[in-house]
């Protein structure tokens, strides 16, 4: 992989989108979610739309082996989406100061991710690479990999989920930089239109001195094992 340069997932108001969570009001019992200021849709009424669906794409919603997909698609949708009844933010909340003076680069390298294109509503599946550099405050490396669950649970553009993920460790642990890298594969392009089954999409968001520094970029890609692939 070439070397990363600082030009990466600018900040913008549509990768901030949601940045600090977005509650949807009864999501955590499952039985609505919310899309928009007030805006509620009853679970009966999702599966009905599930029907329709499949009416649509010529099928018998009736038939045996479809009388229970709308409940069945509806529960995925839960799981598959229910990163916007949780706020990353709160992931983050608890640091650690006493690290014995340790200052040096953090790196979760190989976290596997699933998220949905929000154009097609097909999966995105990709690899994570994150690190950052603690000023006074490190947290648990498990939060890292939540923090990407949480934004990986929403119907995304790849862009804007590397992005979400690096202002928010960047915004609430404050270090010295911060740098998240995701590699993934888009089914919307490996199973309709072009149908590049092997083409990777790569984004980088650099802050602080990983965007500063050609240096700090080369020590991450070397500690995640990007200058190998």
């Amino acid at each position: 992989m070439a070397p990363l340069e600082p030009h990466d997932a600018l900040r913008t108001p549509q990768a901030d989108v949601q940045d600090s969570g977005c509650q949807h009001p009864g999501a955590s019992n499952g039985h609505h979610y919310a899309h928009g200021p007030g805006a509620q849709v009853d679970r009966a009424e999702a599966e009905a739309a599930v029907r329709t669906l499949l009416t649509y794409i010529g099928e018998d919603p009736d038939r045996e082996g479809l009388v229970d997909t709308p409940k069945r698609v509806v529960s995925s949708y839960d799981e598959f989406f229910g990163g916007y009844a949780q706020d990353p933010e709160d992931i983050l909340a608890r640091t650690f100061e006493e690290t014995d003076g340790y200052d040096e680069m953090i790196v979760l390298d190989g976290v596997e991710f699933t998220s949905h294109c929000e154009h097609h509503m097909v999966p995105i599946v990709g690899t994570a690479y994150i690190g950052y550099l603690p000023k006074t405050r490190v947290v648990g490396v498990s939060k890292l990999a939540r923090v990407l669950q949480i934004y990986a649970k929403r119907l995304q553009i790849q862009e804007r989920l590397t992005a979400q993920v690096a202002n928010a460790i960047e915004d609430v642990l404050d270090p010295r930089g911060v740098a998240v890298v995701l590699r993934s594969q888009h089914q919307c392009m490996a199973s309709r239109g072009v149908r590049q089954t092997g083409a990777m999409m790569t984004t980088s968001r650099m802050l602080g001195a990983f965007r500063e520094s050609r240096e700090v970029r080369q020590d991450f890609e070397t500690l995640a094992g990007l200058n190998r692939r």
